[in-house]
């Protein structure tokens, strides 16, 4: 372990072992302009947080490789339109940073707006467009008051002091200030509930949506998976804000309980301890015996369900153990799943978590786990090599390191094609682990792990 402390402490970064003493550091550092950083940029949180607003464009202002930054990333899926993922730009060219890009903004919010007729346009400023100094937020307005639409300034330049948190952050202000609270429902109930930070990927809302409904619960939006821009300016008259994403979303949440007085509770719909736990605590903060007893008896029979199939896949998984590097949310949420598996999670870090992540994890996993913080390529092979699991549970940049070292590997970021959330997601989990893990390729190939 000294080398690999060692390679972390030169390029300060962080890793303890839960149990050992070692205090976790602040994680949410800053990313400067010009540095190279393993953690993505302000303009991709705050992109990340508003592309899967269905009935939206997406609009960056800037040259046009930045509107490839997060584009279609998420997989989050629709069950209306798509115009959501149609990649628009400004396409800044060098006479356009030389004389400023604002009437080129201006004109195409125009033609956006006469070509397909959104819900909202969301403009999205740049490191290019934020140095050159155009003002994005008197374009949008003069833009929204020619064509009628929602013409919303996202204030995202990638180069701001923060690293992608603050994006997230960025994004939620936009929803804040000049959406959410500009639209009524045309009915109410007691009932009535917002899902905030669940972004739909893979149809995730779609396992939760039908419990919360057979519960008696209304749904006025998600933000922002599978949502209309409509629906989220409607977000206020919810009696309870349930926060999916805790990384991206709490400061959502936290913003619409000071303004319009919403409580919230967070919620983890990824394992069936998790989904349960999260069901019932929706039925108690609602306090109606009737919902409380309807709960209890959708949950018996959804886990009678799972229990049934899963049995194969936990015999067959019952003592591996999982290494997990991904968000934030994900580096601590998806513990408690795979012990539902029988398996022991004995590593978790995440490249871009803020310090409450890492205060979450110590409180989740077991002692002696090692909690690992930005770690870059090299040093993730060097873990790995010496703790050598049999899953790694990462994004898509990681996929071919583990698998190079002959360790199965199993997608749980924005781009996999699989819901995992719910009892029927939990089922979709457990099948997708074993297939990675269970795999006969293990056995066959020749690369295995092996000290440099």
């Amino acid at each position: 372990m000294e080398p690999i402390i060692e390679t972390f402490e030169s390029r300060k970064k962080h890793m303890c072992v839960k149990g050992s003493g070692i205090s976790i550091p602040e994680c949410n550092t800053p990313v400067l302009p010009g540095t190279v950083t393993q953690r993505t940029c302000v303009f991709g949180g705050a992109r990340i947080v508003l592309m899967p607003i269905t009935d939206s464009i997406h609009l960056v202002h800037g040259p046009i490789g930045c509107a490839a930054c997060t584009w279609d990333i998420r997989g989050s899926k629709s069950s209306r339109g798509d115009l959501y993922r149609k990649g628009c730009s400004t396409d800044l060219k060098e006479s356009d940073i030389i004389f400023g890009g604002e009437k080129k903004l201006f004109d195409t919010v125009i033609e956006l707006n006469k070509l397909y007729n959104p819900g909202a346009i969301f403009v999205y400023a740049t490191c290019v467009s934020g140095i050159i100094g155009d003002d994005i937020k008197a374009v949008c307005k003069h833009a929204e008051e020619i064509t009628g639409c929602r013409v919303i300034p996202v204030q995202s330049e990638g180069f701001q002091h923060y690293n992608k948190t603050k994006g997230h952050w960025i994004g939620c202000d936009a929803l804040m200030d000049y959406v959410i609270g500009t639209a009524e429902p045309e009915t109410q109930t007691p009932y009535d509930i917002n899902i905030v930070g669940e972004f739909n990927v893979a149809g995730d809302v779609w396992g939760v949506k039908p419990l919360l409904e057979k519960m008696g619960i209304n749904v006025i939006s998600t933000i922002s998976g599978d949502s209309e821009v409509e629906e989220i300016a409607m977000a206020h008259r919810a009696k309870l804000n349930i926060v999916q994403c805790q990384k991206s979303s709490n400061y959502l949440a936290d913003k619409m309980e000071k303004k319009y007085g919403i409580p919230s509770i967070k919620v983890n719909f990824f394992g069936t301890e998790n989904t349960l736990t999260s069901l019932m605590l929706i039925a108690e903060f609602f306090d109606d015996q009737e919902m409380t007893e309807r709960t209890k008896k959708i949950i018996e029979e959804e886990i009678t369900a799972v229990d049934e199939k899963i049995k194969g896949y936990k015999k067959r998984l019952s003592g591996k153990t999982v290494a997990l590097y991904a968000g934030g949310n994900k580096a601590w949420s998806l513990v408690r799943a795979f012990e539902e598996l029988g398996m022991e999670v004995i590593m978790t870090g995440t490249k871009n978590g803020m310090k409450e992540d890492y205060e979450r994890i110590k409180e989740t996993v077991k002692e002696g786990t090692v909690i690992v913080d930005d770690a870059n390529s090299i040093e993730l092979a060097r873990l790995l090599k010496k703790y050598r699991p049999n899953l790694l549970i990462s994004g898509a940049k990681e996929k071919y390191i583990s698998m190079k070292l002959g360790i199965p590997f199993c997608d749980y970021n924005h781009d996999r094609i699989s819901s995992f959330a719910g009892f029927k997601g939990f089922v979709d989990f457990a099948k997708s682990v074993d297939t990675a893990v269970s795999s006969p390729v293990w056995d066959l190939t020749s690369t295995k792990l092996r000290e440099d």
